[in-house]
């Protein structure tokens, strides 16, 4: 599918930074990226696209912030 989007200028410049630190990721494979994580409601790929946790020992259901404060 082909489309067109608009993205408020603060989101594009937020987009176009990321871009140029991220040149191997194209528009088209971040946006896919994203839509995919948010429509299959894979809590997990969203961190990972975020930058936060690439991969967690235990889904916060498990009590993962209770594990965090005990492994410390």
């Amino acid at each position: 599918m082909r489309t067109t989007i608009y993205l408020p200028d603060d989101l594009a410049h937020v987009v176009e930074a990321y871009l140029k630190e991220h040149p191997e990721t194209s528009l088209s494979a971040l946006v896919q990226e994203a839509l995919e994580a948010r429509l299959r409601r894979n809590p997990a790929a969203l961190l990972e696209l975020a930058g936060i946790v690439e991969k967690a020992k235990v889904n916060a259901g498990e009590g993962a912030e209770d594990r965090y404060l005990q492994e410390r």
